[in-house]
């Protein structure tokens, strides 16, 4: 990307700037680079395919759980997409506004509402999915199939890790409490 330092040069500068700490550095530099990767997929995608269609990468990713899954549960909807309940209920009233998602109540729960795709929601993934798989080979082009198979099965570990056990390490590392709440960076108000 113009204008950012490259991934080999931050890894040189973090090496540097660590030098006798103690740390996992092929751990540090697996991780740090699912992030940039992940980033830089991201808005690629978002720059090129979603934007034609309005969309951003969770609209799309709530629309493409929905479109895979059929009508779902709110909650399921967000966990699937990775987003909190109360982001996908901005993401899917805007969606729902544009004709692409429908919401309804849960016919045994009152209290649950449930997502599905309109004729123009699925109309919408028809059309876009492709595309989006087109540019998904594009970020991996450099890699052979047997190289995106053993990546993507090196990832699929690193998510099992932390769904088999992250709450368990939390626990750990928080000797049993409950983690502070989350904060949106700004500080309170004296």
């Amino acid at each position: 990307m113009p204008g950012q330092r490259s991934i080999t040069e931050a890894e040189k500068l973090a090496s540097a700037k660590l030098g006798g700490i103690p740390i996992r550095r092929e751990q540090m530099a697996a991780v740090a680079n699912v992030h940039r990767a992940a980033s830089a997929v991201r808005q690629h995608l978002e720059n090129s395919v979603l934007r034609g269609s309005d969309l951003t990468w969770t609209a799309f990713v709530v629309l493409w759980v929905v479109w895979v899954w059929g009508e779902s549960e709110t909650r399921h909807v967000a966990e699937e997409a990775g987003i909190s309940k109360g982001t996908l209920t901005g993401v899917a009233r805007t969606l729902e506004s544009r004709g692409l998602l429908g919401r309804a109540g849960h016919p045994g729960d009152g209290r649950l509402v449930l997502l599905s795709l309109t004729d123009k929601g699925e109309e919408l993934m028809q059309r876009v999915f492709p595309a989006f798989n087109e540019e998904e080979a594009f970020v991996t082009s450099g890699l052979s199939d047997d190289e995106c198979r053993t990546l993507a099965d090196l990832l699929r570990r690193v998510v099992l890790q932390v769904e088999d056990h992250g709450e368990e390490r939390r626990r750990e590392l928080l000797d049993g409490a409950e983690p502070a709440p989350r904060r949106s960076g700004r500080r309170a108000k004296a």
